[in-house]
């Protein structure tokens, strides 16, 4: 089950106490303070694991402690310290903290960590509080508490290439004819429910990663349909290849439509580099249009059915992923 959005509230461990103690010893008449400082609790840290790719166990889950510090003790002996907790997360996730909203982090990276709630200090115990006037003091301190609060986790997948349409545009067949992802696939709007990721191998040793997303219908960017829920795992695509039916009215007029939603969704992308996919040519027939003049942008005819133009599509692809600054060569199919 794929889950992109999970709340969760995470303790950072409480700091130990310092201790009050005196030495006390068969021939030591006055011994002086020997009490020793408290531990650090353990901070929550979350990093990432590229073994993940959902959030669904933390909608199980939703609490997270740390480990508390040990307390000092006599003989200067100091608490031991609470252990860290480490909470994996999959690559793309987003961390915000729930109540301000602000953004903590933005986990991509293997090597990305964030400390979201730190562990508290531990206390200074009594040896800590000898003077020149207090040679015996009998003060010492309480550890801190750690922090705590409640973040929101939210999944953006990490894809080279993104999969955007209108219902029934034929991306989830395209997905699969182009790699191994087998996503359910039937003649009516709305079969695909949540994103899919499929690996595109290209020649002989190169690979790029492609994601589909559910269609998208007007008014798509306000929430309507499915695209406001799933809109933002394109977000961190490079390309996007605009999929339209070859078959169904006017071209430009259901081109313009998806610009306009991806531009008020997030007016960073239409500035993505973009591929025009005309799909269904297997079925086209005398009357249907099959060219799209669109400055800057390649269009290619594909089916995914009979094959045509695949290949075509995976080189421009690729050419684009190579070549970002040069951007798409426009061209009509």
């Amino acid at each position: 089950m794929f889950v992109d959005h999970a709340k969760i509230h995470v303790y950072a461990g409480h700091g130990g106490s310092g201790c009050c103690s005196f030495r006390r010893e068969k021939f030591v008449a006055k011994g002086g303070p020997d009490g020793g400082d408290g531990g650090r609790g353990g901070s929550v840290i979350l990093e990432c694991d590229a073994n993940l790719s959902t959030l669904l166990d933390f909608r199980y889950r939703p609490h997270y402690k740390a480990e508390r510090a040990v307390h000092g003790k006599g003989a200067n002996k100091h608490g031991k310290n609470g252990k860290d907790l480490r909470i994996k997360l999959p690559p793309g996730t987003v961390v915000r903290d729930s109540e301000s909203g602000e953004l903590l982090g933005d986990l991509v990276s293997l090597e990305d960590s964030i400390v979201v709630a730190r562990g508290g200090k531990g206390g200074r115990g009594n040896a800590r509080f000898v003077s020149s006037t207090n040679r015996a003091p009998r003060d010492w301190e309480q550890g801190e508490f750690g922090e705590e609060r409640t973040l929101d986790l939210e999944l953006k997948l990490i894809a080279d290439v993104g999969l955007v349409g209108l219902p029934n545009a034929g991306k989830s067949t395209l997905i699969s004819k182009l790699s191994a992802a087998r996503p359910k696939i039937a003649d009516y709007p709305f079969t695909t429910l949540q994103p899919n990721l499929g690996i595109v191998k290209y020649r002989d040793y190169n690979s790029f990663v492609v994601a589909d997303i559910p269609g998208l219908i007007e008014g798509a960017h306000l929430g309507k349909g499915l695209g406001h829920e799933f809109l933002r795992h394109i977000e961190r695509t490079r390309v996007l290849v605009v999929l339209i039916d070859i078959t169904e009215g006017e071209l430009s007029e259901r081109y313009e439509l998806l610009e306009d939603e991806l531009r008020q969704f997030n007016p960073i992308l239409p500035e993505r580099i973009r591929v025009v996919a005309l799909t269904k040519a297997d079925v086209w027939q005398d009357g249907d249009p099959t060219t799209l003049d669109i400055a800057g942008v390649t269009v290619c005819k594909i089916s995914s059915i009979s094959g045509e133009g695949l290949q075509q599509l995976k080189d421009v692809i690729w050419d684009n992923l190579q070549n970002p600054e040069r951007g798409s060569e426009g061209g009509a199919a």
